[in-house]
């Protein structure tokens, strides 16, 4: 089997295929007359470049990753697989429009396509002839249009002027060739073997280093000769700029040996910055070093970047390392060393800046007030480091601002959610290409200063993989007692961070590495209450979202009422940020009207809400009436803050089994057995006949069952359940539970009391019960959020029972 040559557009390079299946012959004068006669549909799915012109008779490979672009692939290359190809205006647009295309392209066969293991889409694609379009008729699913035959003006073949322009660019093809280092000498065969006077316009003109614009300019050049005219002059310029650029590296190509060779590169270096008119690379050294010199670190620091400064001086200025050992030495000048803000000691200011951002959070700004007493006091104190966890939206990351403003600190913040190569907090060693330092000497170089308050976001989100552990590499960054010289990887210096304020925040302490918790003071957020949540809308949000929309209160106003009624009705989280969304839904309907100059109320009223937001989705947790035996109200607690929940139960008739539904995790399971177990032990003193037991299966269920639950704090609440269906007895109206249980009857404290408070409140219920040694969470509630509720502490499950089941029989009570 004989080779075939073929053309591709890869810098006028020529490539070999042995298969059949994949040769694409150099275009004849015999293949070109047949394009030309061949006559054109009435209309063709148009595919659109972003940054190459098609001309006829050129082979160029496309690689599609539009969705548009790739369905008019498939169907054309299922039908006729004839298209059209035309260049954009502007190759940023995602997604073009008949606007955003030339009028002129170039009819298309596909030869090939290739479907991509990363989605995308490889045509192999040979340009026919010239088209423009007409009309375009839709742009979907891609876009199709009307076209009429674009043919060109071609002189007489034996035109002498014409045919010494085909001589010249054949020439100088050749020598572009020669001169440039990126283009292969086989192209040369190519170029003397073209017969085709168009073709071998066209395959010059594609492979030319020119701008879409300029190409697309000599496709709509309507007569040959011109067009051949104008792709000679873009050729003479092209092969002056490589002539040039040969002449200014032969200036300083010398026969040198070994021991003259750092001298060449100095002189070429400054040869070619002559040429460019720039300054000398030796000046900005200098200024480096000068600089160094007033920077505030110890000697044995200086001493290093001055031996890293004559490292690079040896350097090649074109070498990779060059610019990471550049990178590095003005990093090394741009951080703050041993530069510190003074800190703001004026204790009422600092206090009224935190009420002034954040209602509530009293325990925080507690810390933060304390922390600069200290300070006042003696100034060369380590910093604190402060991990505030609690549920999203309760103002964890915004305090950190308050904090750094109240103190007179600059502010810095990364997340760090996500995060899971530990080079993105060490930085990578410069040995690798396009090395850089980790987040946390990246962050103090744009402070500024060498004592910012800096929030690490959501320190729970990080993650590991086999590029390291993140949260291992923190362990350096949040101890006081080694932080002091902090080790980035491409600094290579140790770095102090004991002024640095960490503050990280966290949403789950349970995610995060026990060593990196014990070096932190955790602090921990609640959720907001309803009266809260109105108090921070009214003080903060309402305000804030007036100034963002370009409105004052002037132009509107809510009543506390309405405040309210969006918190109730249209949110259900722990923090606020829904609950802003919300009120600039509400403002925007107002902007709106101001802007329209219409008549509105400015003054929110229930049914502006209504109109605006909808109908109410959401309602109060209620509680539920006690006329059933075997339901009992639980508390629970969620990401988002607490909630009431009901533990249901049901006999029926049969051999003693339990079925456990309602999507409960394994701790909850095993709290549901415990209470089976207690009362199997207990029957005597709980007044019960043995033989239920054995004659009845019983089925507990915990209603949302594609919600997942967990836990031991419903342990209590199971087993009043399981009491009051074996007795049919009423549980005590109003009243709620939360505790964990053991086999001995005892009752075990467990978390999130306070946010369970807030949802049993928000259910109306009366009476809580809970463990003794939960007392001192509730201890450290706010009175005015415990009013109107009587909580029972105690210790054994009896006591539970005396005061949860009463001596009344639920209505239509089995007779068991």
């Amino acid at each position: 089997m004989s080779k075939h040559k073929i053309l591709t557009i890869d810098n006028m390079s020529l490539q070999e295929f042995d298969s059949e299946a994949e040769l694409i012959p150099l275009l004849t004068p015999e293949d070109e007359e047949e394009m030309i006669n061949e006559e054109l549909p009435d209309s063709l799915p148009i595919l659109p470049l972003r940054n190459m012109v098609l001309f006829p008779g050129v082979v160029i490979p496309i690689t599609a990753g539009r969705d548009k672009s790739i369905k008019l692939i498939d169907d054309a290359n299922a039908s006729g697989k004839i298209i059209g190809v035309v260049a954009q205006k502007d190759e940023e647009i995602e997604d073009p429009t008949k606007e955003d295309i030339n009028s002129v392209g170039t009819v298309a066969r596909i030869l090939r396509v290739l479907k991509m293991p990363d989605g995308t889409t490889t045509v192999i694609l040979q340009g026919k002839k010239r088209f423009e379009i007409e009309a375009v008729t839709s742009e979907e699913p891609y876009i199709s249009a009307v076209i009429k035959d674009f043919s060109e003006e071609r002189p007489n073949k034996e035109d002498s002027e014409f045919l010494a322009i085909l001589d010249s660019m054949r020439e100088l093809a050749i020598q572009i060739i020669k001169v440039s280092p990126n283009i292969p000498s086989e192209a040369t065969f190519a170029i003397k073997n073209i017969e085709s006077q168009s073709f071998l316009i066209n395959f010059v003109t594609s492979n030319m280093n020119l701008s879409v614009k300029e190409k697309q300019d000599l496709l709509a050049i309507n007569n040959l000769k011109d067009r051949a005219l104008e792709t000679l002059k873009y050729m003479n310029v092209e092969l002056q700029k490589l002539e040039l650029k040969n002449d200014i590296q032969s200036k300083v190509r010398f026969d040198l040996d070994q021991q003259q060779r750092e001298y060449f590169l100095h002189q070429q270096m400054k040869t070619i910055q002559e040429e460019l008119g720039g300054s000398t690379q030796e000046e900005e050294m200098d200024e480096m070093l000068v600089k160094s010199k007033e920077k505030k670190w110890d000697d044995k620091t200086q001493k290093i970047f001055e031996k890293e400064l004559a490292k690079m001086r040896r350097m090649n200025p074109q070498a990779p390392d060059y610019g990471i050992q550049r990178n590095y030495m003005e990093l090394l000048l741009d951080l703050p060393w041993n530069e510190y803000s003074k800190d703001n000691f004026d204790l009422k200011n600092a206090q009224k800046i935190l009420d002034r951002d954040h209602f509530g959070l009293e325990e925080v700004k507690k810390r933060m007030i304390e922390h600069l007493a200290v300070l006042k006091l003696r100034n060369d104190m380590k910093s604190p480091i402060i991990c505030l966890t609690g549920p999203p939206g309760v103002g964890k990351t915004s305090i950190g601002r308050s904090v750094a403003e109240a103190l007179g600190r600059e502010y810095v913040r990364i997340s760090l959610g996500g995060l899971r190569d530990e080079a993105e907090i060490r930085g990578h060693r410069k040995t690798y290409i396009g090395a850089m330092p980790g987040r946390i000497i990246q962050s103090l170089k744009k402070a500024g200063t060498s004592n910012p308050v800096f929030v690490l976001d959501e320190i729970d989100k990080l993650s590991n993989s086999n590029q390291g552990d993140p949260s291992s590499a923190l362990l350096e960054v949040l101890d006081p007692e080694q932080n002091s010289a902090f080790y980035d990887n491409f600094v290579e210096l140790g770095y102090d961070l004991s002024k640095v304020m960490f503050i990280a925040t966290s949403n789950n302490m349970g995610a995060i590495q026990p060593a990196l918790k014990d070096r932190m003071e955790i602090i921990k957020m609640s959720g907001y209450t309803i009266e809260e949540k109105v108090e921070i809308a009214k003080q903060h949000l309402f305000p804030r979202q007036l100034k963002e929309h370009g409105l004052t209160s002037k132009d509107l106003t809510i009543g506390k009422k309405q405040l309210e009624k969006i918190v109730e009705g249209y949110t259900r989280e722990s923090g606020v940020r829904g609950l802003e969304a919300k009120i600039a839904q509400v403002i925007r309907n107002a902007a709106k009207s101001v802007a329209m100059e219409e008549e509105y109320n400015k003054k929110v009223t229930d049914e502006d809400i209504v109109k605006v937001l909808g109908v109410p989705r959401l309602e109060r947790d209620k509680y539920e009436s006690n006329d059933v035996a075997g339901v009992v109200t639980g508390l629970a607690w969620t990401s988002v803050g607490g909630d009431i929940l009901f533990i249901e139960s049901l006999l029926s008739p049969g051999k003693g089994s339990m079925s456990i539904t309602g999507n409960l995790g394994p701790v909850m399971k095993e709290s549901a057995t415990i209470a089976l177990e207690y009362i199997k032990a207990n029957v005597d003193q709980l007044g019960l006949n043995s033989e239920l037991l054995s004659k009845y299966n019983i089925h507990l269920h915990v209603p949302e069952g594609a919600t997942p639950k967990d836990g031991p704090s419903a342990g209590i609440a199971m087993l009043t359940s399981l009491v009051s269906l074996f007795t049919q007895k009423r549980v005590k109206k109003n009243i709620a539970m939360t505790g964990e249980i053991t086999l001995r009857g005892k009752v075990l404290p467990v978390g999130g009391i306070k946010e369970k408070i807030l949802a049993a409140k928000r259910a109306n219920i009366k009476e809580i019960i809970l463990c003794h040694e939960n007392k001192s969470d509730v201890d450290e509630i706010k009175p005015e959020y415990l009013s109107g509720v009587i909580f029972h502490y105690v210790k054994e499950m009896s006591e539970v029972l005396e005061i949860a089941i009463t001596d009344q029989k639920v209505k239509n009570a089995k007779k068991l």
